[in-house]
């Protein structure tokens, strides 16, 4: 009994069940509205291209040029530094031991020649009054000449242990801002190109943004052109630009936006241009949409050479 009326009414809960999930899953869902609508091109004619904001030392991975432990991080992440400012150091506690041992030995070096010169000026006198031989008093000016030659060794081996000290402690190359803190204390700091770099430093004023344009587009961009970023997903942060340079060498493009139109074979002209950020909350590696204004490019007529052959 239980068998003839249970089993299809767990058929039919299951063709429910079925229908339930069928009918949820084809509900048309809202799509979510955007936060901000895309950037319009303030130029008559442009060019558009997508940016990416960099450093304008572009971003210099900071290494070490001896592996050890670190024991100091001098910095913080965003923190502004200026050049030779100590960022991390290594564990140095056996460099400065070397360095006290060769000290302590141009010491006892400086202590011989001294000695070996008051020898040499005894002697001249010496000889003088017939007491000592010529071929003595040479002898002791020859000591004297080694003693004066294993001072100066002794003082170069104590200068290469303190620069090995000072290598120890990484310093800033140059004026700028930390944008990655990738090493902390107690951590082993490898030397070599790293996958990763233990810190990220570039210079942040100004700041550049990296633009690729299309190959197609190149001719129509001029050098001094002006030029209007627009933040990403805000199109009313937006900033003037001004224009640096031109990478010279085409590239393949390697940042795709995932447009549908998209070609992934495409080839790029990077152009740098730089602007002042101020308080706007843009920020070393975010993208902007940016138009540069091609007017001059369209007024110019197109000049055209020709090779004459024989």
């Amino acid at each position: 009994m239980i068998r003839k009326y249970l089993l299809p009414i767990l058929a039919l809960a299951g063709v429910g069940l079925g229908v339930f999930a069928a009918v949820q899953s084809a509900r048309t869902m809202a799509p979510t509205p955007m936060v901000s609508d895309a950037a319009s091109p303030p130029y008559h004619a442009f060019v558009a291209g997508a940016g990416l904001v960099e450093a304008n030392t572009e971003n210099i991975a900071i290494g070490t040029q001896i592996a050890g432990i670190v024991s100091t991080i001098d910095v913080q992440i965003g923190s502004d530094v200026k050049k030779d400012d100590p960022l991390f150091t290594i564990d140095d506690r056996a460099a400065r031991a070397t360095l006290a041992s060769l000290e302590a030995a141009v010491k006892v070096a400086e202590s011989q020649l001294e000695q070996a010169k008051y020898e040499c000026v005894l002697g001249e006198g010496l000889v003088a009054k017939k007491v000592i031989s010529s071929e003595d008093a040479d002898l002791r000016r020859y000591v004297a000449d080694t003693a004066a030659a294993q001072l100066a060794q002794a003082r170069a081996q104590a200068r290469a242990a303190e620069t090995d000290v000072e290598r120890l402690t990484v310093r800033a190359p140059v004026d700028g801002q930390i944008l990655q803190l990738k090493i902390h204390p107690g951590e082993f700091a490898p030397t070599g190109v790293l996958q990763q770099p233990l810190i990220l430093l570039g210079g942040v004023t100004p700041t550049n943004v990296r633009v690729n344009v299309d190959e197609n587009d190149a001719w129509r961009v001029r050098a001094g052109a002006a030029a209007t970023g627009y933040l990403r997903g805000h199109k009313e942060i937006n900033v003037p630009l001004k224009f640096v340079r031109f990478e010279p060498y085409v590239i393949p493009k390697v940042s795709l936006t995932g447009g549908s139109t998209e070609r992934v074979d495409t080839r790029v002209l990077q152009v740098i241009f730089s602007f002042d950020r101020g308080d706007l909350p843009i920020f070393v590696g975010q993208q902007m949409d940016v138009f540069i204004d091609a007017t001059q490019a369209m007024s110019e007529p197109l000049r055209s050479t020709s090779i004459n052959s024989r």
